[in-house]
């Protein structure tokens, strides 16, 4: 039976399935099984999100993926509380370390004050931009 490559329009149950696929086969890999999403949320009165910090824990590490702070609540101390709680939900499931990516567009010097060390550097990435790869040791 012939294959063929289709348009690279996945949805997002189509992207998670290639998720849980991946995790299997890292998992089965390297025998670690423990793998859990990681997520806290701040809410207004009205209950309507206007904070996030989303990642997972995995083999001794943690990701945090998105750290997102409505525009009209920055500044208040959320994005600090948030990657507080982050990094605490992380070590209390074991992990060593804790990486994040952020451009230089973005806020790589709030995760430098919250204890965060410059790993690497990808320059170009997007064009005229630096994507920053930070790692803290809880």
């Amino acid at each position: 039976m012939p294959l063929h490559i289709e348009p690279p329009d996945l949805s997002l149950n189509e992207l998670d399935e290639i998720e849980d696929r991946l995790y299997h086969h890292n998992s089965h890999a390297i025998g670690r099984h423990d793998g859990r999403s990681l997520g806290f949320v701040i809410r207004d009165n009205a209950g309507q999100m206007v904070g996030v910090a989303a990642g997972y824990t995995w083999a001794g590490a943690s990701e945090l993926k998105q750290l997102w702070i409505d525009e009209a609540y920055r500044g208040r101390g959320y994005a600090r509380a948030l990657m507080s709680a982050s990094v605490e939900g992380a070590r209390s499931r074991g992990a060593r370390r804790i990486w994040v990516a952020s451009y230089d567009f973005q806020a790589p010097g709030i995760y430098e004050r919250a204890g965060f060390r410059r790993v690497a550097e990808l320059e170009g990435w997007p064009e005229g931009h630096v994507n920053v790869i930070l790692c803290k040791t809880p």
